[in-house]
């Protein structure tokens, strides 16, 4: 990198150095670290996740690294509940977690987009996928595109009124949670591995719950189609202890859940994006073992004029779209075709 690029990537950093979020600034590699990047790509993990452990962590060459070797600087958000006090987690939403990215946008525009003209995208997984549609969706937003990995957007009431009904119940379920006291919900898993690397046999039953989560208990394990995994050579049981291991808390704020419920049921009084304000371009991958085919969102993204290419990977489950090995080849070059 030039150094004055290095010395706005400074400036960055302590700008943000206050923020209750943190924001790893990974270094662009490959044959373009010489000079500027050709774009900022903005990353945002998953529920429970952070930013390194969702896509810092490979058995190869992780997204991360993809990214930078494609010419592209990555910018990873870790949102608050990674090491925040979970007292303060009534507040923790959508919205909450959408000012918070704001915030680092606004120091990314004025450090490095604006002074040396780099075109901004924002890629999330999961969760991170609705809030960067929803960053998307804000008046003033410049990102040029919207790199999407696996997310539910609002299930169909035509055709999928028994999906619409359920999301209904879930959010109800998460708002008396909320309203409870019941603030954060730990999925486990960075204790189940933790646990395994102590005693082998686990492995196995962790091998089941990563690739046959929706047959679980568990209140939000039915918007998956099989699972996390799809399992035989897409899971890589190490990468994920690697994974479960970098988290700090690993876990999710019932309000942000209760959220995502809401779109996902279309509860717009209780949470909405306005899907039709979406300008950038959007590109919309779903595994179809993981939260499957639904393509109402893109629909709706399309319908307000933005270009939309929604696709479904087969043989991918949830996680396996950030962690499987296949992804680099099957699934990473889709966010970047030109």
């Amino acid at each position: 990198m030039t150094e004055q690029l290095t010395e706005a990537i400074g400036a960055l950093a302590e700008a943000c150095r206050e923020l209750p979020v943190r924001v790893d600034l990974f270094p662009v590699t490959g044959p373009h670290s010489a000079g500027a990047p050709r774009g900022i790509v903005v990353l945002l993990p998953g529920g429970g996740l952070n930013a390194r452990a969702a896509f810092a962590v490979a058995r190869g060459r992780s997204l991360v690294e993809f990214l930078a070797d494609h010419g592209y600087l990555p910018i990873g958000i870790t949102p608050r509940e990674d090491a925040g006090d979970p007292a303060e987690a009534a507040e923790w939403g959508l919205a909450t977690h959408r000012t918070d990215a704001e915030r680092v946008l606004a120091a990314v525009e004025e450090h490095l987009a604006l002074p040396f003209g780099l075109p901004l995208d924002l890629l999330g997984h999961s969760a991170g996928a609705a809030l960067a549609l929803d960053l998307a969706a804000q008046p003033g937003s410049t990102a040029r595109r919207v790199l999407v990995l696996d997310t539910t957007g609002p299930y169909d009431p035509q055709r999928e009124p028994e999906l619409v009904e359920r999301a209904e119940r879930l959010c109800a379920q998460f708002e008396q949670m909320v309203g409870a006291g019941e603030l954060v919900l730990d999925p486990g898993l960075k204790a189940s591995f933790a646990a395994a690397e102590r005693d082998p046999e686990l492995r196995g039953r962790l091998e089941f719950a990563l690739t046959r989560t929706a047959e679980l208990p568990g209140p939000a394990n039915w918007i998956y189609h099989q699972g996390h995994s799809a399992g035989g050579p897409a899971l890589d049981l190490d990468v994920w202890a690697r994974a479960m291991a970098a988290l700090g808390s690993g876990v999710q704020p019932t309000a942000l859940l209760r959220d995502l419920a809401a779109l996902w049921a279309g509860r717009t009084e209780v949470y909405r994006i306005d899907w039709s304000a979406i300008r950038a371009e959007v590109r919309w991958i779903n595994a179809e073992l993981g939260r499957g085919d639904h393509d109402l969102g893109p629909r709706l993204v399309r319908a307000g004029g933005a270009a939309v290419d929604y696709r479904v990977v087969p043989g991918f489950g949830h996680g396996d779209v950030v962690w499987a090995p296949q992804a680099e080849n099957a699934v990473w070059p889709l966010l970047l075709a030109e």
